[in-house]
């Protein structure tokens, strides 16, 4: 059974931004589905809490350069 979760980002400024938090939290292991709105300052995460958690997921954000807020 999966989870969501929406997590408010910033630092994202173009579709470019969207495309490489999409690129590297789809890489994570349990991850469903993900979406990124540089507009929104979202990030919206589908994933399997058997696999990941959020902590991992806020890391690999935070690594790309981007702040979760």
């Amino acid at each position: 059974m999966s989870e969501s979760a929406t997590l408010t980002v910033s630092g994202m400024k173009c579709g470019g931004c969207e495309s490489s938090i999409v690129s590297k939290v789809s890489a994570i292991a349990g991850v469903v589905t993900v979406q990124a709105s540089h507009k929104d300052k979202r990030v919206e995460v589908e994933f399997d809490p058997a696999q990941t958690d959020l902590d991992e997921i806020e890391d690999v954000i935070t690594d790309a350069g981007f702040k979760v807020e």
